[in-house]
């Protein structure tokens, strides 16, 4: 018995998708959409920041479910901790050639854009704290008010332009 020659193969390709752009995700005005924004910028951006293959956020706030936050806090979660970090060292020569600034890496605290007039920016006391001893070890910080900016910090450590 033959069975004949079988139908020809016709794979069934994924269909192009369209591309997020950061407007796109910041779009809901939300602090996460614009801290996704950032991300999405950096992933199309890697190729001339290559350095920002290890950005990377740190799930600090947010609510959750109480047995994951349970679990978060006993595996390390630390109130105040700010929310993404770029562990980069990088040392800048100033003009007159004697002076040296030198920082271990940046920190940067995304805020909604409502919080930028309130007390310290909006941060928390914990973040403040943070901030606090953060610098006094060696680490840039800055407080983002939106994707563009956090992308301006990022870019200007990177270049050693701050």
């Amino acid at each position: 018995m033959t069975w004949g020659n079988p139908p020809k193969f016709i794979p069934n390709l994924p269909k192009k998708g369209k591309v997020i752009t950061p407007e796109q995700l910041a779009s809901s005005g939300s602090e996460d959409g614009e801290q996704a924004a950032l991300f999405c910028w950096c992933a199309m951006n890697v190729e001339w920041y290559p350095q920002l293959k290890w950005l990377h956020a740190i799930p600090n706030g947010g609510d959750r479910h109480v047995a994951t936050a349970a679990k978060m806090v006993a595996t390390g979660l630390r109130s105040g901790v700010w929310d993404i970090f770029l562990p980069l060292p990088i040392e800048i020569l100033w003009a007159d050639l004697i002076d040296k600034v030198r920082y271990h890496g940046l920190y940067i605290e995304m805020k909604h854009q409502k919080h930028k007039t309130h007390r310290n920016g909006g941060l928390t006391a914990e973040q403040v704290e943070f901030r606090d001893y953060a610098v006094s070890m060696g680490y840039y910080c800055a407080v983002c008010y939106s994707w563009e900016e956090a992308r301006d910090i990022l870019i200007q450590y990177i270049e050693l332009k701050l």
